[in-house]
């Protein structure tokens, strides 16, 4: 156990905001970055954890490790290409807690001998696997922190899903970080739900005009589900307002979809099912149980069949002025629906601070046709 560790295994995701000024695949990012100010602003903006690149094809350098320690308090990873205890020796020298492992360039021989080297440093590690057998490998070597990585450091290519099914296999007794391709709210939640403890974001926040607020937006948030999506232009719409989630009604309802719409990758589905759901390929299930021919006032958020949140709604067709108090009351990722409206949704996230929102016929100018300026409104009203 260590703080670095303990900081990222802590209630709720957490995030390691990266330092880098350049990357191999994608460039210049923040030529003019500098460490101290940033890990700073990290700090304030609730990140559990900060990488700093000290490798030079990143434009980073041992003097970066040391602003950054001189800056915060928070638990400092120092991300290279580490192959012997000298380099590790030299990460802790300079305020690293912690330092990065590549499976992929290390033998397990070589890895063992490196857990042991960072051990007598009190050096912690995050090793990082890329695929199945670098994720079995790192649980034989007894990585306490495991990063599983979204890009190919062969092609550089991003592939979220194969990540994010990596990260549902990994033991939970084990700290996962998602690493890279993580670009916004909705991105960050899909890492969460499919089990990650915490996410490593750089590239995202070294491009943003303000990497705090963005990171604050990442991880505080409550996310924004549009619901009762009939048309293409209507996800479009939601899109370009800032909606996380977008939901298709799938049983009966004025507002029923003949199947879930393509949605931009900034965005997750969502199939709602009354009764009984069905595997229509979206993203997430929200299932409620049928009662006196419609649904339950209440339901639940499904991932692969697993309940990831709790969806409180209204009563069916009722007004209920406890509403809010009862979803506050709720332990876990509250879904919180049942007339939400520009007007009164931010008192709403107020008193209950739930994980998501959900809007249907607020946003609407008939059923099943969304009103867009409606849209933006709600989204702009709970973000």
């Amino acid at each position: 156990m260590g703080r670095f560790r303990d900081a990222l295994a802590a209630p709720g995701l957490g995030a390691i905001a990266e330092v880098k000024r350049r990357s191999p695949s994608a460039g210049d990012l923040r030529s003019d970055a500098e460490p101290a100010m940033l890990a700073c602003s990290f700090e304030k903006a609730g990140a559990a954890a900060v990488s700093i690149l000290v490798d030079e094809r990143f434009g980073g350098t041992w003097n970066d490790l040391r602003a950054a320690r001189a800056a915060t308090k928070l638990p400092l990873l120092a991300k290279g290409f580490f192959f012997d205890r000298a380099a590790l020796f030299e990460a802790r020298a300079n305020g690293a807690d912690a330092a990065l492992l590549l499976l992929r360039e290390l033998d397990d021989s070589t890895a063992a001998d490196l857990r042991r080297a960072a051990e007598e440093l009190e050096l912690e590690l995050l090793v990082e696997a890329h695929d199945a057998d670098e994720l079995r490998r790192a649980e034989a070597l007894g990585a306490e922190v495991i990063g599983l990585n979204a890009r190919d450091l062969a092609t550089f290519e991003i592939d979220r899903r194969a990540q994010l099914e990596l990260v549902a296999r990994a033991p939970r007794k084990r700290v996962i970080v998602a690493e890279s391709g993580i670009q916004n709210r909705a991105h960050a939640a899909a890492a969460e739900l499919a089990g990650a403890d915490a996410v490593l974001v750089g590239s995202a926040l070294m491009r943003a005009p303000d990497p705090a607020a963005l990171l604050a937006d990442l991880l505080r948030r409550p996310l924004v589900k549009i619901c009762g999506l009939t048309r293409e232009e209507d996800v479009a719409a939601a899109a370009e307002a800032g909606a996380d989630l977008a939901g298709f009604v799938l049983a009966d309802s004025p507002r029923r979809a003949e199947g879930p719409l393509p949605v931009p990758d900034a965005m997750l589905s969502v199939g709602v099912f009354v009764g009984e759901a069905e595997d229509v390929g979206t993203d997430l299930i929200q299932l409620y149980a049928e009662e006196n021919g419609h649904r339950a006032r209440d339901g639940v958020l499904l991932r692969e069949s697993e309940a990831v949140a709790k969806v409180l709604d209204l009563p069916w067709l009722e007004e209920d002025g406890g509403h809010l108090q009862r979803a506050a009351d709720v332990d876990g990722r509250v879904l919180l629906a049942g007339g939400l409206r520009p007007e009164n949704v931010r008192a709403a996230i107020d008193a209950v601070q739930p994980w998501a929102v959900d809007a249907s016929r607020s946003t609407e100018s008939s059923p099943g046709i969304k009103d867009h300026e409606k849209v933006r409104a709600f989204v702009e009203a709970a973000s």
